[in-house]
């Protein structure tokens, strides 16, 4: 009796190291409630400054000529990091990373309403958008790995996307309602920490190791290729013949080179070139790229401008958005009703007609004096960002093995805010710059809007997998 006793104890720490040691089976609603949580608190902070950015500039005395670095300071992180994020995530843990990037959101967001400078809110802005790369891309990683079944993946990435959505329309309510923009910055800082803590008892981590070491060099030439190419679109409406706004599209074009060389010769390289050569990739791809350019281009400068044009108020203009952006969020919701009749390809394709008939009904409203001109536009582009919402994740998931999901979703994030990043800049570019005056520099950024969407579609409809 004494030696079973003895030997039974002497098992027990065994038993629970080993079960200890064991990886925990996730959580799946949890999961999708954390992460799709996290993602809303994200984009509500990438589209906080859309309704406030007449204020912000007026109290960090940012020029006209700067104002695009207000609003490109969180898709330029995003676009730089969103790569190197999900190939970190893969490799060294989902869980870690989204952690990490969701306190870190946290931390900068809060930072952020304590700058006094222009220099200084770009660059925690910037520190938002590398913190929101992290968090975004393990998402879909985390996703996957809860959701193993094709149905469940279906229905998941499709919830995942409305909460984009989601957080693009509660962002400029929330800056909105709040007395001052710094305030509004404070509480979603504070949000973005109530999610992180809540998922370190609630995630279980996952990750698809490569093994060797992160590709720094590759984030680095990546990193200032981007950094080049929006400073050159930034410099643009000043003139594009100019010697600085030529050198720095040079220097983006040969960075993007050192980049393909280091991706190529690397080990664990960020991103596998072969997957170019994939047509469904190239889809996903093209799908955020063209997103980010026509799309979130557009409307992330729209608001200002109605600002300046009808003479809205910030709530006012927050109010008539959540018309785009709520009926983005609900179609998103129910997009997947529409899998196994309309494919996500065939969907991009649709969002982005649609998006280009909505904004082409805005034609002239600015001019109008009149905010009701805007409704029917506003409606058929909502229906239309839905539906991109809810295709471009999954698209992203499918077009990469299971295994390299995180990858996958930071590669078309990444295109999507790059395109986001030179939509923004070519959008105030050309209703600044217009003789016109902003109305009539609005309308030609809207119909370059609407012929890229239609570009896009096209694009994402020719991309279609050989049989």
């Amino acid at each position: 009796m004494t030696r079973f006793t003895e030997r039974t104890i002497a098992e027990v720490p065994d038993s629970e190291t080993r079960r200890a040691a064991e990886p925990q089976a996730p959580r799946p609603r949890a999961t999708l409630a954390l992460t799709s949580a996290a993602t809303a608190v994200a984009l509500m902070t990438y589209t906080a400054p859309m309704v406030t950015l007449p204020d912000i500039a007026a109290a960090l005395h940012t020029p006209l000529s700067a104002q695009a670095w207000l609003l490109n300071g969180t898709p330029l992180g995003l676009a730089a990091l969103l790569l190197v994020a999900g190939s970190l995530a893969d490799d060294y843990g989902r869980r870690r990373i989204f952690l990490a990037g969701t306190f870190a959101l946290g931390i900068t967001t809060a930072l952020s309403a304590l700058t006094s400078s222009t220099l200084l809110f770009t660059l925690t802005r910037i520190a938002q958008g590398a913190s929101s790369a992290a968090l975004l891309a393990s998402s879909l990683g985390l996703i996957v790995h809860a959701f193993p079944t094709p149905r469940g993946r279906l229905h998941a990435t499709g919830v995942w996307g409305a909460f984009v959505s989601g957080g693009i329309a509660l962002g400029p309510l929330v800056t909105g309602a709040m007395p001052d923009w710094r305030v509004a910055y404070g509480v979603l800082g504070a949000a973005a920490l109530v999610v992180a803590a809540l998922g370190v008892r609630t995630l279980t981590e996952s990750r698809a190791p490569r093994g060797g070491r992160p590709d720094l060099a590759g984030a680095v030439a990546f990193g200032l290729a981007l950094v080049s190419l929006v400073a050159a679109l930034t410099l643009g409406r000043d003139g594009w013949l100019r010697a600085p706004v030529g050198l720095l599209l040079l220097a983006s074009v040969l960075l993007v080179g050192v980049f393909a060389l280091v991706e190529r010769r690397g080990a664990t390289p960020m991103i596998d070139l072969g997957l170019l050569r994939h047509r469904p990739f190239l889809a996903s791809s093209a799908g955020g790229l063209f997103t980010g350019f026509a799309v979130i281009g557009l409307f992330s400068f729209l608001p200002a401008l109605l600002q300046q044009t009808l003479g809205l108020s910030a709530m006012d203009t927050a109010w008539l958005f959540l018309l785009w952006s709520g009926l983005s969020f609900a179609v998103a919701l129910q997009a997947r009703r529409l899998a196994g009749r309309v494919s996500s390809r065939h969907q991009l394709a649709l969002g982005f007609l649609l998006h280009a008939a909505g904004v082409l009904t805005m034609l002239g409203a600015l001019d109008s004096g009149s905010w009701l001109r805007l409704l029917p536009g506003l409606v058929i582009a909502g229906v239309g960002s839905g539906l991109l919402n809810a295709a471009l994740p999954l698209l992203s998931v499918e077009s990469v093995p299971a295994a390299r999901a995180a990858m996958g979703s930071g590669a078309q994030q990444t295109f999507r805010y790059i395109g986001s990043c030179a939509g923004v800049a070519l959008t105030i570019a050309i209703a600044t710059s217009t003789s016109g005056g902003l109305a009539h520099g609005a309308d030609i950024a809207i119909a370059v809007s609407a012929g890229l969407a239609v570009l896009a579609a096209g694009s994402v409809v020719v991309l279609r997998e050989r049989a």
